[in-house]
């Protein structure tokens, strides 16, 4: 298809931009036009498409139906939770008395929002067993740059300069070491065992007066409870380390288990996965960060007038963060209830496993076996040794057939892993579905690996050069002169 610039034409225009004032408001404007002075206003104009209303609505239509969502199909993307996000939350996050806050706006006159604020605190540290919470943080990476952020605040209010190292499994989430080098710290890795789960052993060996923290998620990355859980916290603690816990799969454990319960001191949520924001293609997300009383005073200072503490690691984001995904979180916890919470996260594990035990029975391997929670991931090394077709083969060829692919080869522990994430809004007629699709997948590896190597064969567009991709990317249009 055409980009929006190659459908431009000199001259050509329409009214779409004219502000638009929605008919539930009833009002007009309350803000004028403003008058730019002189200095300010561009000495050109921007070189922006010329198109017709037509145009434009075509191109962007053109463009929806070129994209996949969790509304246009099955979208089991392991680690990631895109599960279906109901539409009353979208409805309140577009009540114009929300919306039309402006951020500059004197503290007294948004007590609702502070209200929505609140009642997301006081719901989200119930959930998780923390005493206080901050919304700053824009995205899951974001809270785990906060989280660290307070752990290194409180060594260093106590004067322990020597703790320069941040102990992270081998199977975490590739942010979590990202975060701690961002940080300043030292990043040690620790093996798992054949099982999936933190050893123990080598963790009793990596502790030592260098260690500043861990950085955990529980359940970990190949869908598993670690049921060490509560003794590698106290082996962390009585190092003098602190524990963070990684949120990214708390869809499978909210309202059952707690991070705070677990002996975790800070953690990240991802409100944008878990508490109902449609999320993915950057945005938008929030990363809430709650923690226990001993880090309470290093939270991020708060844009709006708030007295901070003077240990206060300060702002991280501007105002209170993105509001407007807290805001979704909070009416769709309001609509679950307490029992819904727990709910949700046993439809997620039930799903899971379910489609677990087809996979299998239809003849693949997963790599860790057992009851898994919210995910699981599947092993295609053996597929690949005897019919050459690999994971991404098998996800391209999923594209056929009208879903997303799971996860690719992560955890890096598998070498060829899919992971598989149904989440709890899947009915059981759409997991029978998928199975019955992968297991023709699987026949035809056996029977025609080809057709896999060049799949997928009826989308828009084939099998693209990814590494091409990666190494030369065009993310700029080039005019002619």
């Amino acid at each position: 298809m055409k980009l929006i610039f190659e459908l431009s034409k000199p001259g050509r225009g329409n009214q779409v931009l004219t502000p638009y004032y929605s008919p539930l408001a009833s009002r007009e404007p309350e803000i004028p036009e403003a008058d730019i002075p002189a200095a300010f206003q561009r000495k050109q104009a921007p070189r922006l498409p010329e198109v017709s209303e037509n145009d434009l609505s075509r191109h962007y239509n053109l463009l929806a139906r070129r994209s996949f969502g969790v509304c246009d199909g099955f979208y089991p993307l392991g680690s990631c939770t895109m599960k279906y996000n109901p539409k009353i939350n979208e409805v309140i996050a577009n009540l114009f008395k929300f919306t039309d806050i402006h951020p500059l706006q004197p503290k007294h006159t948004t007590p609702g929002c502070q209200t929505v604020y609140a009642l997301a605190e006081k719901y989200l540290c119930g959930i998780t067993g923390m005493d206080a919470m901050t919304f700053q943080p824009a995205a899951g990476a974001h809270g785990e740059f906060t989280g660290i952020l307070l752990i290194k605040a409180y060594h260093a209010s106590r004067g322990d300069a020597g703790r320069k190292t941040i102990i992270v499994p081998d199977s975490a989430h590739g942010t979590n070491p990202a975060t701690a080098a961002m940080c300043g710290y030292n990043v040690r890795s620790i093996a798992s065992t054949p099982d999936g789960m933190v050893d123990l052993d080598a963790l009793r060996a990596a502790v030592g007066p260098d260690t500043a923290g861990l950085m955990l998620t529980n359940p970990n990355t190949i869908g598993k409870i670690d049921k060490n859980i509560l003794e590698i916290t106290q082996i962390i603690h009585d190092a003098g380390g602190l524990c963070y816990y990684d949120g990214a799969n708390l869809n499978a454990v909210m309202g059952v288990a707690r991070p705070g319960d677990m002996g975790f001191d800070v953690c990240h949520l991802n409100l944008h996965k878990t508490f109902s924001t449609p999320h993915g293609g950057g945005g938008p997300g929030s990363g809430a960060v709650g923690c226990k009383d001993i880090l309470k005073p290093f939270l991020p200072a708060s844009a709006l007038g708030e007295t901070a503490s003077p240990q206060s690691i300060g702002q991280v984001k501007n105002f209170y963060g993105n509001f407007l995904v807290v805001l979704r979180a909070v009416a769709y916890l309001m609509t679950l209830g307490n029992s819904g919470v727990r709910e949700a996260a046993q439809t997620a594990v039930l799903n899971a496993n379910y489609m677990k035990q087809k996979m299998e029975q239809a003849g693949y391997v997963c790599a860790y076996p057992g009851i898994c929670m919210h995910e699981f991931v599947l092993d295609l090394a053996k597929l690949k040794k005897e019919t050459g077709v690999s994971a991404l083969d098998v996800a391209k060829s999923m594209l056929d057939h009208g879903i997303h692919p799971p996860t690719m080869y992560f955890p890096l522990i598998v070498h060829e892993a899919l992971m598989f994430e149904p989440t709890e809004t899947e009915s059981r007629e759409v997991i029978d579905e998928v199975c019955e699709v992968m297991a023709g997948i699987l026949k035809t590896a056996y029977e025609n690996p080809d057709a896999c190597h060049t799949a997928p064969h009826d989308t828009v567009i084939g099998r693209p050069d990814e590494t091409k991709a990666a190494r030369n990317p065009v993310v700029r249009y080039q005019f002619d002169a």
